[in-house]
């Protein structure tokens, strides 16, 4: 369902419609083709996920492939359950050229109209239990989707700091491009969101 090649769709010099109509016009009518095909792919995929998912879920968020005035940089969609549809907090799931990410995550466009606020959103660092989530990767809310990430397991027992009353956390897992043919998507997504809960519900406590 989802391959390098799915990866690849991003690789375009241009994504602003402006720029594209004035540089490549001629590549218009095919990338438009492509995000929309890749699109349909992310849609059922996430329709899947969330089947199997089920209560207390909500339906995920599944944002467009495009917002009128240019084609995304990457594919978003994210889940929260119904009781917390106000929240912040969010199990996001991204595609970009790059990776595939799915991470518990602060959605900062929301946070003025959060249920819950960034401290709280932040405890779910106390609830973390090292051991279980030594092998996933954690990141600075702030760092680039496309940066090198460091696993639990290799940051010291107090480097968790946070440098400014502003700063979150992530926590997830990245399946580089290369390997995206390697796995289940539907299933991986669905574990890892799984495995993110206790400290997706850590943040409402």
């Amino acid at each position: 369902m989802l391959t390098a090649k799915s990866c690849e769709l991003f690789d375009i010099p241009f994504f602003q419609f402006a720029q594209l109509k004035k540089y490549c016009p001629e590549e218009i009518p095919r990338i438009k083709a492509d995000y929309k095909h890749n699109w349909e792919i992310w849609k059922k995929l996430h329709l899947e996920i969330s089947r199997m998912l089920g209560n207390p879920f909500a339906p995920p968020h599944i944002e467009k492939w495009c917002n009128g005035w240019q084609v995304r940089a990457h594919f978003f969609a994210y889940y929260k359950y119904e009781f917390n549809r106000d929240s912040a907090a969010i199990l996001s799931v991204l595609l970009n050229r790059r990776r595939l990410q799915v991470s518990l995550d602060w959605h900062c466009y929301r946070a003025d109209r959060s249920q819950i606020k960034l401290p709280q959103y932040n405890q779910w660092l106390s609830a973390l239990d090292r051991k279980q989530y030594q092998d996933f990767d954690i990141w600075h809310g702030q760092e680039s989707e496309y940066a090198d990430f460091q696993s639990v397991k290799s940051f010291g027992q107090n480097e968790f700091l946070l440098n400014n009353e502003e700063d979150f956390y992530c926590i997830g897992k990245n399946i580089e491009k290369s390997s995206l043919a390697d796995i289940d998507a539907p299933e991986f997504i669905y574990q890892t969101i799984r495995q993110l809960l206790p400290l997706y519900e850590a943040c409402h406590r």
